[in-house]
């Protein structure tokens, strides 16, 4: 029989690519023609999040009304549009945003975000799950500099980023279905973590470096350097790392990671490159089941990409001096060590070992013409894993070492996902149509191609007002930990049906200069949804099903203010009072045809999100930022709100700061039984040179 269930427990060719970086959303001043993996999603920024100078010249001074939104070439959708064109709206964390902010890690300034829920296992962001609009942490892809780090093994390592805060320019956040865009792993939406460019780290030549230290014998840094080569080359290399006891049981940790990126460029072709690297080692007190306090995991990535901007008729008068063909080719390893109890090693004692490796290339090309904006192109993947337990049981003969192990991979999963690409955009006075597809083909499945639509359309009557809507589709694949885990905790489903979802979006933002309001409204149909549930009241495991539909409506408010600019405070320029609100309500019904006793994910959504961000000057070189943030989340958690501050004194080439995490020392739970840290105090200095 049929149940309803409803949720209620407690047109200038940009002649250099890279001039912004790798920043493949957003193309500041300049348009970029971009494809396949050249992922946009910077389409209507954040005054605060646009830069028509180069990084580091942009300050506080500049007002909204400063930076012109509507004249900067930015990249929409696969083909680029100027921000009043662009068909989407799209949040933009800058990077005055981020320093100001009271944020130790990514993590810590994503939970800001007004759409996005952050459940953090552990302190520094240690094991984070990020998810966006009521959705969970495997239906989004992360990129970092549109290299997507999506990982067949689990959403769980997502975050593994070989990036500190100060090596960030922006943070770019879409909400929703965006699989024509993005490709099969956007199914709720995508975050594009974005460096400072070598480019433009190299015209500075120079370096930085922080040090920060304090509560839970914690202590921590990063350091970074870039430099010029030739005319036409730079560099730039940063590493860091944090250690910590965690502030809880078995909550210690150690993180490190290391990163380079490198740039060269002529009129005709520019090149970029980078490669990183992230190791955690960290206790994992009850992360994935509350029968088991003890646990540990360690983790490590690699990864790298090349990609190619090349513009044949850059040199001609020709109709086609705006082609741009762009090839990209990346490669990420992941390897993931998890004890069930710590020390102890075995398959019986719950203990493995898993290798994931995806290896990408693509190939596109954007023309501007007379009917519009047109973008083609083609990406493939291989995504494979070698385990003591998840794919497929190989031939003894087969099996491989493991690197200071005594055992070896006995399991061995693969699969291709091939992406075909088209869009095409119609361009009016006050209005643009974004349309496209993508067709996907996932040898994981039944090796069909399956076609995702999309369209999207916005309206800008004025300059200060902009309306817009869209319908997307998406598919997810499940992971190789949905197919294939099986302990004493949990218990994957090789009969899992992939997720499919449609999204229906609407809003409306309202810029003046000194202050930016934003309404949106969202409906997300999802079909064939994969949770991990108890059955029953008496079952032992959490076992991975599909759940049926979930339906997702929700609505997101924003409001910023620069007081300094709406007030005309000029002497104030530097330092100047700003203030941001944010609410995000959900409702969430969902229907299935069996029972569901308890949900570990996708019933767990939050209901409402309050988030509020202070800063304003104290005396001269002094400021602070303040940052509220209240959760009430669905399935049984209590309420909280959280506080954090954080005091700094500012100097032009260095700075000192005190930050407290948790001011009230409150004891919430983001998820399951993980307890977060109490007061968390951290002081520290750093240098830019």
């Amino acid at each position: 029989m049929k149940k309803t269930l409803f949720n209620q427990r407690s047109a200038i060719v940009f002649k250099h690519f890279n001039r912004k970086g790798y920043s493949l959303f957003a193309a500041l001043g300049k348009e970029v023609l971009i494809g396949v993996l050249s992922v946009s999603t910077l389409t209507y920024a954040k005054a605060d999040g646009i830069a028509t100078k180069p990084a580091g010249e942009l300050s506080d001074s500049l007002s909204f009304g400063e930076q012109r939104l509507d004249e900067v070439q930015i990249t929409g959708s696969r083909a680029p549009l100027t921000a009043r064109q662009s068909a989407k709206i799209v949040e933009v964390i800058s990077r005055d945003e981020i320093r100001r902010a009271e944020a130790q890690t990514i993590s810590d300034v994503l939970k800001l975000a007004t759409g996005v829920d952050v459940r953090q296992r552990g302190g520094f962001g240690v094991q984070t799950d990020i998810s966006i609009n009521g959705g969970t942490f495997d239906q989004i892809t992360i990129l970092l500099n549109g290299m997507p780090l999506t990982s067949p093994q689990t959403g769980h390592n997502a975050a593994d980023l070989p990036v500190a805060l100060d090596d960030i320019e922006r943070i770019e956040i879409l909400e929703g279905a965006s699989a024509r865009v993005f490709g099969s792993s956007a199914f709720n939406g995508a975050i594009n973590i974005v460096t400072t460019s070598a480019l433009e780290a190299g015209k500075r030549a120079g370096g930085h470096a922080t040090v920060e230290g304090g509560s839970f014998d914690s202590f921590g840094g990063n350091a970074g350097a870039a430099l010029r080569f030739a005319d036409s080359g730079t560099m730039a290399l940063s590493g860091g790392f944090v250690k910590s006891d965690g502030g809880t049981a078995n909550a210690d940790f150690i993180k490190r990671q290391g990163y380079y990126q490198g740039n060269f460029q002529s009129t005709m072709v520019s090149v970029n490159w980078q490669a990183g690297i992230t190791s955690k080692d960290y206790g994992a007190n009850t992360f994935y089941s509350a029968r088991f306090p003890n646990q540990y995991e360690w983790t490590r990535r690699y990864l790298g990409s090349v990609k190619a901007s090349v513009r044949p008729f850059a040199l001609t008068k020709s109709g086609f001096n705006s082609l741009e063909i762009v090839p990209m080719i990346y490669a990420h390893r992941d390897l993931d060590h998890y004890q069930l109890t710590k020390g102890m090693t075995g398959a019986k004692a719950g203990e493995n070992f898993h290798r994931t490796d995806v290896y990408g290339a693509s190939l596109s090309a954007t023309l501007n013409w007379i009917a519009g904006k047109t973008a083609v192109g083609a990406d493939i993947a291989r995504e494979q894993i070698l385990s003591t337990a998840y794919g497929n049981l190989l031939d003894e003969s087969k099996w491989k070492d493991i690197h200071g192990s005594d055992r070896q991979y006995d399991h061995k999963g693969k699969r291709t996902n091939t992406s075909l690409y088209l869009e095409h955009n119609i361009v009016m006075k006050a209005w643009t149509l974004s349309a496209g597809v993508m067709a996907n083909k996932n040898t994981g499945l039944d090796g069909d191609y399956r076609f995702y639509p999309g369209v999207d359309i916005s309206f800008h009557p004025d300059d200060h007002w902009k309306m817009y809507a869209g319908w997307n589709k998406a598919l997810r694949v499940p992971t190789y930990t949905d197919l294939y885990t099986s302990n004493s905790a949990q218990q994957g489903n090789i009969n899992l049906k992939p997720e499919r979802n449609s999204t229906f979006k609407v809003g409306t933002r309202y810029r003046l200069n000194g202050f930016d309001a934003l309404v949106s409204a969202f409906y997300s149909r999802g079909r064939n949804m994969i949770d991990w549930v108890y059955e029953t009241e008496k079952s032992t495991k959490y076992e991975a099903l599909n759940i049926g539909k979930l339906n997702n409506m929700g609505v997101n408010v924003e409001a910023n203010f620069n007081f300094t600019t709406l007030l005309g405070i000029a002497h104030n320029a530097e330092q100047p009072v700003r203030l941001k609100v944010g609410y995000a309500y959900i409702h969430q019904k969902h229907e299935t045809d069996r029972d569901i006793y308890r949900s570990l994910y996708a019933l767990e959504y939050l209901r409402h999100k309050v988030v509020a961000e202070l800063s304003h000057p104290i005396v001269s070189h002094l400021s602070a930022s303040w940052a509220l943030r209240y959760q009430q989340r669905m399935n049984g958690y209590h309420p909280y709100t959280k506080i954090d501050g954080r005091i700094q004194w500012t100097e032009a080439h260095w700075l000192l700061f005190v930050k407290a995490d948790n001011i009230t020392a409150h004891r919430y739970y983001d998820l399951g039984s993980v307890r977060q840290p109490g007061l968390w105090i951290m002081a520290g200095a750093s240098v830019r040179l």
